[in-house]
C-alpha cells in the first residue's frame, strides 16, 4: 500500500486534510531518508528537500508502475520499497544533471 500516494489523494478531501498531509510528509521524510542512506556520497538539501524527495519518489514509482502495467487503475499504488527505488532514481537523475554543471567561483577574490 502506498502511504504517500494515498495520503496525497486524501489530502484533497475536506475531511482529515491536515492529518493526511502530515502523514504524507512524514512518510515522504522516511522514504527520502532511506533513499539518501542507500546512495553513497554527500546528499543535497535538508529535511524539506528530503520530504519532497520521498514524495517525488512515490510519484515516480507510481508512474513507472502504471506504465509497466504493474499497478492497475483504482488499485493502491507503490509501497515503501517502490517509493524508495523511485527516490533513488530521482537522486541519480539529480546527480547526473548537477554533476555536469560547472562550479561557479566568486569573482574578485
Amino acid at each position: 500500500m502506498s502511504l504517500v500516494i494515498e495520503s496525497l489523494q486524501f489530502a484533497v478531501t475536506k475531511e482529515g486534510t491536515r492529518m493526511h498531509l502530515l502523514w504524507a510528509l512524514i512518510v515522504g521524510l522516511i522514504v527520502g531518508a532511506l533513499a539518501k542512506a542507500l546512495m553513497p556520497g554527500p546528499q543535497p538539501g535538508g529535511i524539506f528537500l528530503t520530504m519532497l524527495l520521498g514524495i517525488g519518489g512515490a510519484l515516480v514509482a507510481d508512474l513507472l508502475g502504471s506504465a509497466l502495467r504493474i499497478y492497475r487503475p483504482g488499485a493502491t499504488g507503490p509501497g515503501i520499497i517502490a517509493s524508495v527505488i523511485g527516490a533513488v532514481i530521482l537522486l541519480a537523475v539529480y546527480r547526473a544533471i548537477v554533476g555536469h554543471r560547472p562550479h561557479s567561483t566568486l569573482s574578485g577574490r
